[in-house]
């Protein structure tokens, strides 16, 4: 491995990103309930605001609609607020300022107005929170014409999109999977950036593509390797963008495969594998599939606190398995 690429967990690699977009850009600051001297629900920012003061680092009181507004407004006179909630079901608290607002200023505006804000949402089940903190909700905010939805499912994703996020002039939301926090990967020194709304091809198949995002994309990449000892040949998409999708991508690599299979953590229904499933059967890829595309998604359910019960709400390996393996053999 290279001298200048570590092994970072994830949550190492966002903290990273924040130190690093602070030290070069003075106007680059956190916000967050607990995020200061206890260093964040999930220890994300840890001793950040040791080292660049309350300033900088600043607690905010238990109101997210309140933090939220403070942001936007930061945001629109100058400063790059990096706003985290304690975890995205708050979201719910904040929604006037995140879409109503920061989606909406630089249009009503008539685009003389930028909003260069970065929201954190450590987000989904496997936990143990229960129902209302252990919520997919990024469908949500996809739906939002002005805002930009983000899932990096790697370490080094993770630091690269953060700091894209932190350079765009528009609200990024970031969707942080709670179980990803500890995955290690190798992460570059310094500062770079990784694309958004672009997807990466995680692996390469000829029978089937899997479209994943966030926690599923690895869950996917299991599935797949377990796979590749019957014979099957699995592409594996991370989608990385909720919005703006990749869609040419997508495309190319269904023309490929002629299957599609949709995995994500969030309810089946209305989730990004609907939009997905509907971007493919709009496009030139139609005509070569081969089978009926196949959604894998959450249970229609809110996440059980049984940890039993909250894993089986959720799309696990051997249930995608299953489900490529029916598609490529003509099951479905």
């Amino acid at each position: 491995m290279d001298a200048a690429v570590r092994e970072l967990s994830y949550a190492q690699a966002i903290q990273e990103a924040m130190a690093i977009a602070m030290d070069m850009d003075e106007r680059v600051f956190l916000m967050g309930e607990d995020i200061g001297v206890y260093g964040g629900a999930f220890q994300v920012t840890g001793d950040l605001v040791e080292r660049y003061g309350a300033d900088r680092v600043i607690d905010t009181p238990i109101s997210e609609l309140g933090g939220a507004g403070v942001a936007v407004g930061a945001a629109v006179t100058g400063m790059r607020p990096i706003f985290e909630f304690q975890f995205s079901d708050f979201a719910t608290l904040g929604m006037e300022q995140i879409v109503n607002q920061a989606a909406k200023m630089r249009f009503m505006l008539g685009g003389e107005v930028s909003v260069p804000l970065v929201m954190r949402f450590p987000a989904g089940s496997g936990t143990g929170a229960a129902a209302q903190h252990s919520q997919s909700l990024e469908a949500w905010l996809g739906h939002v014409p002005g805002l930009k939805v983000i899932q990096p499912a790697t370490p080094h994703d993770a630091k690269g999109m953060l700091l894209a996020a932190v350079a765009d002039p528009d609200p990024v939301m970031i969707f942080e999977h709670k179980l990803l926090y500890k995955m290690k990967g190798h992460v570059p020194e310094g500062h770079y950036t990784v694309p958004i709304g672009k997807a990466e091809i995680r692996r390469e198949g000829r029978d089937l593509t899997i479209v994943a995002t966030s926690i599923m994309v690895q869950k996917a990449l299991d599935a797949a390797a377990a796979l590749e000892g019957e014979g099957i040949d699995i592409e594996v998409v991370d989608l990385r963008t909720i919005r703006p999708i990749d869609r040419q991508t997508v495309i190319d690599s269904v023309k490929k495969t002629s299957r599609l299979l949709c995995v994500y953590e969030a309810v089946k229904t209305l989730g990004i594998g609907a939009e997905v499933s509907a971007m493919v059967a709009e496009s030139e890829a139609f005509d070569y599939l081969d089978a009926p595309i196949v959604r894998l998604g959450g249970a229609e359910t809110p996440i059980p606190y049984n940890p039993d019960l909250e894993k089986a709400t959720v799309p696990q390996v051997p249930g995608i398995i299953a489900a490529a393996r029916d598609l490529v053999k003509g099951v479905r």
